[in-house]
């Protein structure tokens, strides 16, 4: 299916797969990307492509084409091929079916998503001029259910539900090849003793004194493995992504034969899994996900009902996806007598007293 599916980008857009780097298409929300931004990573699958769809937001009037693949949305204008957005389903808080006004299809219902990326609150509407709204709702939060109950797969976990009574608890399609007993983390002078299970999307390490102590690195987020001096000795050192922290994780595993054991298998199984990086979600997931598609929306943060002000003209690209445009700084402290102490400013319109009856 990702060869079909590469081979239908290649041919309307251009997108290649290029070298593996640092996990951001599922965690970023970014404008007017580059061609390199737009193209799939390796473990990125294109699941399903929407044409003409109208960007109502930030493009209203102009037609475009709705890309949904495994880590993101990406909408790229027929127009103007530089017009294009990538949002990452790291960033959602909401997905809804909303009134919306397009120029090219009226009065209508359209797709509502709320995303938070760093301080920022975006909203985007996209408009199907072809399909019925409920097509791509269903579509967006099918991939977004099945994106969030993979998360093990490309985040790294600490102090996680890794457990039961001492055996791993394994992700779908997950195989575990090794368990290293004897295994000191150096994340500390003393040292933890611990145990490691090796698999082939992820190194799992957890303290036999406390098993809630634990860490759960997936290949996806590691950037180098080595084995270095250190004052205990020679150590395993896993070296974890930018964007998962940038983590240096040591161990200390003994004899010398097991350290060179574990290192070796650790290295082929991380080149090996980056040859083809497996995410979480395949058909089989997302035909789970389709029969829980209405329930999507009850995962995600109801935040929907959040007043949407319309972005005042600042001439930036981003303005217009603003769901707060006037919240690009925070507002000068004022002395608020109801409280008793100093808060920010709100907005015009917004009292103290009306904020606190929502609680």
């Amino acid at each position: 299916m990702e060869e079909a599916a590469t081979t239908i980008v290649d041919k309307l857009l251009g997108l290649k797969l290029f070298p593996i780097g640092d996990l951001w298409q599922d965690r970023e929300v970014r404008f007017d990307c580059s061609k390199r931004e737009l193209n799939l990573r390796p473990g990125e699958t294109l699941l399903e492509l929407i044409d003409e769809v109208e960007d109502t937001k930030g493009n209203n009037g102009v037609a475009g084409e709705l890309l949904i693949t495994n880590l993101r949305l990406l909408w790229c204008s027929k127009k103007r091929k530089g017009s294009n957005i990538s949002v990452g389903y790291g960033c959602f808080t909401s997905i809804a079916t909303k009134s919306s006004s397009s120029r090219l299809k009226g009065d209508t219902e359209s797709l509502h998503i709320l995303v938070r990326h760093h301080e920022h609150r975006f909203e985007f509407v996209f408009t199907s001029l072809n399909n019925t709204t409920f097509q791509v709702y269903s579509g967006v939060s099918r991939v977004y259910a099945a994106y969030d109950k993979t998360r093990m797969y490309r985040d790294l976990k600490l102090r996680g539900a890794l457990l039961t009574d001492g055996e791993l608890n394994s992700l779908p399609f997950e195989q575990t090849y090794s368990k290293v007993n004897g295994v000191w983390n150096l994340c500390s002078d003393e040292g933890n003793l611990g145990s490691f299970f090796v698999s082939n999307v992820r190194v799992v390490w957890y303290s036999n004194l406390s098993p809630n102590f634990n860490m759960s690195l997936p290949y996806i987020q590691v950037q180098h493995v080595k084995v270095r001096n250190s004052k205990f000795g020679p150590a395993l050192v896993l070296e974890s992504s930018q964007s998962s922290g940038a983590y240096v994780l040591g161990f200390k595993v003994d004899p010398k034969e097991t350290l060179d054991y574990v290192y070796k298998e650790i290295m082929s199984l991380w080149k090996a899994y980056n040859q083809q990086p497996f995410l979480g979600i395949d058909s089989e997931t997302l035909a789970k996900a389709g029969s829980e598609a209405l329930a999507a929306q009850h995962i995600l943060s109801q935040e929907e009902d959040v007043e949407i002000l319309d972005a005042e003209s600042r001439g930036d690209l981003v303005a217009a996806y603003f769901a707060d445009a006037n919240k690009g700084m925070d507002r000068e402290p004022v002395y608020c007598g109801h409280l008793g102490l100093a808060v920010e400013q709100l907005k015009e319109g917004n009292t103290v007293e009306q904020l606190w009856s929502v609680l």
